[in-house]
């Protein structure tokens, strides 16, 4: 994969990068249509557990690779590129491990310390379900205290890797706190209380998304991650939101890719004219994302600033999935060209992670 700037992807030099480079050009990507009509596989999130990739924000004494920053986009922006769905269920696992790792090195927190390292050494692959706190009060999972833990109740919209996930990171909302609404982040089992209903998808179909139910699991405090007011849980989420992410630049640099290599002149000048553009937007995006977490969170978070970035890449990416579209004729709409593949999954990126405020800036600059 080229860069979207049209200079090599920088630095994927380190084993971990490098691997997982070669095993996205050689395994994702040519799969990456059979994965979106069927699913993505078991014996693919093993390989890229045998990759590093499960613990990659872990330390080293847990056999991790502790990336910073920088590498951890690389990564997503890799495994995006080469095959949405792969990515969509591996990044649902990946950043819950550097949160468990902060949790547990965090000595006032008492986690459970089998469970803890063998998610820490990559044994354990975890589906996210963080986001329906969103809803709240409308529709929310509920964490209700218990005299030895929580327990957690009510529907997910929706899990990525069903069938894959031995245990789900749910965020539940506890409204018993007398200083009000609290989320609480725990880890629950998929066992027993656990029902699935599949979700059809027309984008990252190959995601295994279902919509899943816990009635009334039975969390011990010793998996509870992390507890925090509803108001600062929120704000964190508005601002994370708000950022252009590294899988839309995985995504774009693919297209633009593909782009390149038309029999089209006209589509080798929509490459030229575009990769600059979204070179700049990357740059960008990353560049303020990194400024305001050096800041702090008591810093201003310039939510306006990075939700303009963020309507800039889907727009970018809706261009080019067009032009590739356009670029491959009637052929581009069957199962077997990635150019209708690539578009469906630009319409995921315009969903995915979506708060009222990115719905917002979304719809304004359409309208404007």
């Amino acid at each position: 994969m080229t860069a979207v700037d049209d200079q090599p992807v920088p630095a994927v030099t380190g084993s971990l990068l490098g691997r997982v480079a070669t095993y996205a050009e050689a395994q994702l990507r040519p799969r990456a249509l059979e994965t979106d009509r069927g699913s993505v596989t078991d014996s693919t999130i093993r390989e890229l557990g045998q990759l590093g990739t499960l613990n990659h924000l872990a330390a080293a004494e847990y056999g991790g690779a502790d990336l910073d920053r920088a590498a951890d986009r690389q990564l997503h922006e890799i495994i995006a590129g080469a095959c949405f769905n792969t990515w969509l269920v591996w990044a649902q696992h990946g950043p819950q491990v550097g949160r468990i790792r902060q949790a547990a090195e965090d000595a006032s927190r008492e986690l459970d310390p089998e469970l803890t390292a063998r998610i820490l050494r990559g044994e354990v692959f975890l589906g996210a379900a963080l986001s329906d706190v969103r809803r709240y009060p409308d529709r929310y999972v509920a964490a209700h205290r218990t005299s030895d833990g929580w327990l957690f109740e009510g529907t997910i919209s929706w899990v990525s890797g069903w069938g894959l996930n031995e245990w789900l990171g749910v965020a539940g909302v506890d409204k018993s706190d007398p200083g009000g609404p609290r989320v609480v982040y725990g880890l629950v089992p998929v066992g027993e209380g656990v029902d699935a209903q599949p979700l059809r998808l027309s984008a990252a179909g190959g995601s295994r998304t279902e919509r899943v139910t816990l009635k009334g699991i039975a969390v011990p405090e010793r998996h509870i991650i992390a507890a925090q007011d509803l108001e600062s849980w929120r704000a964190a989420d508005i601002a994370a939101a708000a950022d252009a992410r590294p899988h839309h630049f995985g995504l774009a640099a693919t297209v633009l890719d593909e782009l390149r290599t038309s029999s089209h002149p006209a589509a080798n000048r929509v490459a030229d004219t575009w990769a600059p553009r979204v070179a700049r937007i990357r740059e960008q995006a990353y560049a303020i994302t990194d400024e305001v977490a050096a800041a702090g969170p008591a810093a201003p978070q310039r939510i306006e600033e990075r939700l303009a970035l963020k309507v800039a890449s889907g727009e970018a990416l809706a261009t080019l999935t067009r032009a590739l579209l356009v670029a491959r004729a009637g052929h581009g709409l069957t199962d077997d060209d990635t150019a209708q593949l690539h578009a469906r999954s630009a319409l995921f990126v315009l969903v995915q992670g979506q708060t009222a405020a990115v719905r917002e800036a979304q719809l304004s600059a359409l309208a404007g």
